[in-house]
């Protein structure tokens, strides 16, 4: 829904100076973006040092990431074309919203209350609300739950591999945008009932 990519590469920039990194380049920072804050934070370090000096190191990065993340998170967020006009017309077909993502819990609340995303969504579950994240489909699952739903009453919007895989293993139904952080996959090449060019498109195909 949102494009976050400046904020993170600025946060993931100002950890790698903390630790005497130079810093990376857009396209890589976001490269690594989709599995939550710690595989990103792995994965960025991981361009400079072996397996084993990451995980000595990940503790100390990690709060970086958190401390210069907290500064910036949603400063330059914008919301992709057709999400604002989508969910109000998702909302107006009685359609039931919740918002799962892998972004810690911390940083997702602020964020889309500073986009004016937060009020669309009666339940929101960050990447750490639960002991597994996307692509496991835990978070979905609850979402069901919460919803007195079955799965296949449920249609996921994602726009990565791990939205695709987290809906078929909870056995929801699952539209992708071609949009966002794909780990530099086509969207094309993911799994999913059909690509939709905007949450508003999504809106007209599904019915309450």
């Amino acid at each position: 829904m949102l494009h976050t990519a400046q904020d993170l590469h600025i946060a993931v920039n100002r950890m790698r100076a903390g630790l005497g990194l130079a810093p990376l380049d857009l396209d890589t920072a976001i490269s690594f973006v989709g599995k939550g804050a710690e595989n990103l934070v792995r994965k960025t370090i991981g361009v400079d040092f072996s397996e084993s000096e990451v995980e000595l190191r990940f503790k100390e990065a990690m709060a970086l990431f958190e401390q210069h993340y907290f500064d910036v998170n949603g400063e330059f967020a914008t919301a992709y074309p057709g999400v604002h006009e989508g969910l109000q017309e998702m909302k107006r077909k009685g359609l039931r919203l919740a918002c799962v993502t892998n972004k810690p819990i911390a940083f997702t609340l602020p964020l889309l209350k500073k986009t004016g995303l937060h009020d669309y969504f009666e339940i929101i579950y960050g990447g750490d609300s639960f002991a597994k994240k996307k692509p496991d489909p835990m978070q979905l699952l609850q979402v069901c739950a919460d919803f007195d739903l079955a799965p296949e009453q449920i249609v996921a919007i994602g726009d990565s591999i791990n939205d695709s895989q987290a809906a078929r293993a909870a056995g929801c139904r699952v539209l992708a945008v071609p949009y966002g952080y794909n780990h530099g996959q086509a969207i094309q090449d993911v799994d999913s009932d059909g690509i939709v060019s905007s949450l508003l498109e999504a809106a007209h195909l599904i019915s309450s």
